[in-house]
């Protein structure tokens, strides 16, 4: 479904009048013409949303369900809009909005265009149409980038967000329908992805089959931004300590913490509780800057300092474990992601306690995140898979 915001705004109107007639007066359109705009909806929904018989009205359970997900996205939206010209809650279109998206993130209309397969002069038609009613510039030209402002950025953030949450009524109404609509976004940090990730999302897929997901990877920081764009639904990793901002959840799942661990044949494995003297001798593997691991990593060096070792900043297991098999290399890396490949033989624990690292593993959601029902399911999966580690 792709409905368009004042077919979304008729909608509202029905559900708090009561009736089509009310709405249409309190929208100042004909009857006719809220008639018009609740049919493509149902039609878009494949099911009624309101009673039309004479012997029932208001919502139906699919068109209640929709009209929560509605208004919480036409909310947030209107703020913003309000925020940059009150008349923009009456005009703006989705079309104008997610070409102020596009061109927000491309800094430039040609390519703006071609990620929404559409023309440039569309897109920048529809830029200037919202300026237009705006009363002010949104973009200004430095060089060949389109440098937003700070109203552009604050609505841009809004739309996306709005959009997210009639992604997620769509998916709600494909529910009660029987059948999948729209994906799960999930944010996978290092560890995520070797322990708890596979095991929920196995069984994830037993219960929903059909279900689209997509594993995201990549830096704390752009994932974070992710999720408060509404991109991601979730993160789920190693937590933050204090919390990084403050409309974001953070739910423990379990706790871990670090070691250190060699190649089998490793000179160290001779010598057994090496010191810190003995362990600078070799290079190392370490987790990047501003993580959680690294953080207690170089709490147990204390004033050693990470500057007196030979170091590689690295988040990938498969290029830590390679490099470990072939070189004296020493890596630090999670107990629990470390359990594996020890168990396989390919690693060796040393025999060095990395006080005060552990760290708890967990999801970071939205604060004001309303999950779908397969969402919440994933959500609960995870739950029960981190209580068993």
């Amino acid at each position: 479904m792709t409905p368009s915001l004042r077919h979304l705004r008729v909608f509202l109107a029905v559900l708090d009048c009561g009736t089509i007639t009310g709405a249409a007066r309190a929208c100042n359109i004909s009857q006719p013409a809220a008639s018009q705009a609740i049919a493509r909806l149902e039609r878009d929904a494949g099911m009624a949303l309101i009673h039309h018989a004479r012997d029932a009205s208001g919502p139906t359970d699919a068109g209640r369900a929709f009209g929560l997900r509605v208004r919480r996205a036409l909310a947030r939206l209107d703020a913003s809009l309000a925020v940059v010209a009150p008349r923009l809650v009456l005009t703006a279109t989705r079309s104008q909005l997610g070409a102020l998206i596009a061109v927000r993130d491309a800094e430039n209309f040609t390519f703006a265009a071609q990620r929404l397969g559409l023309s440039q002069p569309s897109v920048h038609r529809a830029v200037t149409q919202l300026e237009s009613e705006a009363g002010r510039p949104l973009f200004q030209r430095t060089g060949k980038r389109m440098q937003p402002t700070r109203a552009a950025q604050m609505l841009a953030d809004a739309a996306r967000l709005c959009f997210s949450e009639l992604e997620q009524a769509a998916a709600e109404l494909a529910d009660l329908a029987g059948h999948e609509a729209g994906q799960i976004v999930i944010g996978a940090l290092p560890l995520s992805r070797s322990i708890v990730l596979p095991r929920a999302l196995a069984e994830f897929r037993r219960l929903r089959p059909t279900m689209p997901l997509r594993i995201l990877d990549g830096p704390y920081t752009d994932m974070l931004a992710g999720l408060r764009r509404g991109e991601i639904d979730m993160i789920v990793g190693a937590l933050r300590a204090p919390l990084p901002v403050p409309e974001v959840v953070q739910t423990p799942l379990f706790t871990d913490d670090l070691v250190l661990v060699v190649r089998p044949g490793h000179p160290l494995r001779q010598v057994g509780a090496p010191d810190l003297d003995q362990l600078a001798r070799y290079p190392w593997i370490v987790p990047r800057p501003g993580t959680p691991s690294r953080a207690s990593f170089e709490r147990y060096l204390g004033e050693f300092g990470p500057r007196r070792l030979a170091m590689i900043e690295c988040s990938s297991l498969v290029l830590l474990r390679e490099l470990l098999i072939l070189s004296d290399h020493i890596g630090c890396l999670s107990r629990m992601q470390a359990g594996a490949e020890i168990a396989l033989g390919a690693l060796s624990l040393l025999d060095v306690s990395l006080p005060e690292s552990a760290r708890p593993i967990g999801l970071t959601t939205r604060e004001d995140w309303l999950p779908t029902a397969a969402q919440a399911q994933l959500v609960e999966i995870l739950h029960r898979v981190g209580a068993t580690l």
